[in-house]
């Protein structure tokens, strides 16, 4: 029965992963990076959109994303939604497609986004202790009801640990990665 509480700890322990990965792509370093404005909620015919969803995305230059809708149409709410996501760029609108110039960032911005890196990391952290926490007591709670041993509590409280600590591992790597890259003139 604990084999299942691990597996399910282990789940939502990876989805923070998942998710904190996709939330530092987003953050804004000194290239350009399509992650940085895929996600960008559109109001694409009253429908809230990521943009990926309603046009190409690609960077030619290292300092420049192009934005190409399907639907021409749409290009003056992708050009409101990226202005309104205060990323601190500009899209520029030729009619065509949108251009986003990827300015250099300052020594300032940069140690900005290494701290909200480090924020959004943070915050992850604590939701693989919260699920880590509830894993342990589900675990207790069965030893309780007499389902578990108490070697097989022991036991199961230790794998939970280690698993905990390996996830937490693999987010400090990623935010180590992160910071790296955003320092990096």
């Amino acid at each position: 029965m604990d084999s299942q509480i691990r597996r399910d700890a282990e789940d939502k322990m990876d989805k923070a992963v998942q998710f904190l990965q996709q939330e530092l792509s987003g953050l804004r370093t000194g290239k350009a990076n399509p992650a940085l404005v895929e996600n960008v909620t559109v109001d694409y015919y009253g429908t809230p959109t990521r943009l990926r969803d309603i046009a190409n995305i690609s960077t030619p230059e290292p300092r420049q994303i192009v934005i190409n809708p399907f639907d021409h149409s749409a290009l003056g709410s992708i050009e409101k939604a990226i202005v309104s996501a205060n990323i601190g760029i500009t899209p520029m609108n030729d009619g065509r497609l949108i251009r986003v110039p990827i300015p250099e960032l300052s020594e300032d911005r940069r140690k900005e986004m290494a701290k909200l890196a480090g924020r959004t990391t943070e915050e992850q952290r604590v939701a693989v202790r919260n699920i880590r926490r509830d894993a342990n007591e589900q675990v207790k709670t069965q030893e309780k009801q007499g389902e578990l041993t108490e070697d097989d509590r022991a036991n199961a409280l230790d794998q939970i640990q280690k698993i905990t600590n390996a996830i937490i591992s693999k987010m400090d790597d990623l935010l180590a990665a992160k910071e790296k890259e955003i320092l990096e003139v």
